[in-house]
């Protein structure tokens, strides 16, 4: 009786064990469907883990952590800049994401080219 009880329990652990790998293996974070407070979680992490050694694109960025909190784009002669803002820190609870909330990405001709406070100033000297 106790063999059989200790038996199904290794084998209840080792599913469990398995299962739990294969979630974790497989299942891509889906940032629309997180609720505001672990999606800032999310967002903060993954803009944290940006390198300007490595080749970031705006669609790199946009399939990974989804539509933008606001965006502004502006074509200068053969430049395209684009900022897209992600929210990462709660500051007021109204209902409204404001700039100050958010992370800049400053992207120019779609590669990414700064990123944090100074981004937005940036975007701003380089579209007059």
């Amino acid at each position: 009786m106790i063999k059989k009880f200790i038996r199904y329990l290794i084998l209840g652990l080792g599913l469990y064990a398995l299962i739990a790998t294969l979630v974790i293996t497989f299942y891509k974070d889906d940032p629309q469907a997180m609720i505001w407070q672990d999606r800032e979680a999310f967002n903060e992490r993954y803009i944290k883990k940006l390198s300007i050694d490595e080749s970031v694109t705006l669609n790199t960025v946009l399939d990974y952590l989804g539509s933008p909190d606001l965006t502004y784009a502006k074509r200068n002669k053969d430049q395209v800049w684009q900022i897209i803002f992600y929210r990462t820190q709660h500051k007021t609870s109204d209902g409204i994401t404001t700039m100050d909330e958010c992370t800049g990405l400053l992207f120019k001709n779609g590669e990414l080219f700064l990123w944090g406070p100074s981004a937005y100033s940036t975007f701003q000297e380089n579209t007059r």
